[in-house]
């Protein structure tokens, strides 16, 4: 097959992948109900990032070393594990937090603002939620090498590849960022943002139990 039709082929592969619910969606559909577009574009930033890093390693041959040391793969489903669950109670903490405040201003006049997060917080959080997913890496790692024809140089067309993906994701993400924009009145009350709290801190809880969970019982 000619580079064009392997990028193609590779493009439709990838816009799959991005349009299937998973922590990214979670993470991008939180940041822009309860943070603000900045926030949220911050967040598809920072997994674009983190999906060019794993772009990068499958074309210089690190998914070869990854999926020959089951030690060095474990180890990093742990600290993965480690940070969802982590992650994932901080929005707990957080959805409570708001609870509070919304029982507080029952007795006050002024209800508290909302805080809102710096980008960079969001940027980090998209950015190590996928860089420390081993089974994502993995897996793109697999899939990556497949669309690098032989007489091409593997680290360019590894980068391209990556590149495409990630204008892939920014156009995704940034249609949903949009359309919850549009339901910025709804989503802007309190119990709604406590119960988007809940549910992405549950799902990303749940994604790291799934990472930890085949480490422990092995």
């Amino acid at each position: 097959m000619s580079v064009a039709s392997e990028i193609g082929a590779f493009a439709g592969v990838a816009a799959v992948l991005t349009i299937t619910p998973g922590l990214d969606t979670t993470l991008v559909l939180r940041a822009a109900a309860s943070q603000g577009t900045r926030n949220a574009y911050a967040t598809v930033f920072g997994i674009s990032a983190g999906v060019l890093c794993w772009g990068l390693a499958s074309a210089i041959g690190a998914g070869a070393i990854l999926a020959a040391s089951p030690t060095a793969y474990n180890w990093l489903c742990i600290a993965g594990a480690a940070y969802l669950i982590w992650l994932g109670i901080g929005m707990l903490r957080r959805a409570r937090g708001r609870g509070q405040r919304e029982q507080s201003s029952d007795t006050t006049a002024i209800s508290p603002p909302s805080v809102q997060e710096v980008p960079l917080r969001s940027w980090s959080r998209g950015f190590f939620s996928n860089v420390f997913n081993p089974r994502f890496g993995l897996f793109y790692m697999a899939m990556l090498p497949q669309f690098i024809p032989d007489d091409t140089p593997p680290f360019l067309m590894g980068l391209l590849l990556a590149l495409i993906h990630n204008a892939i994701d920014l156009i995704w993400f940034g249609l949903l960022i949009v359309g919850v924009r549009l339901l910025g009145h709804w989503l802007n009350k309190p119990g709604v943002q406590r119960g988007l709290d809940c549910v992405a801190g549950l799902v990303v809880i749940a994604f790291g139990a799934k990472l930890i969970i085949p480490v422990i019982v092995s």
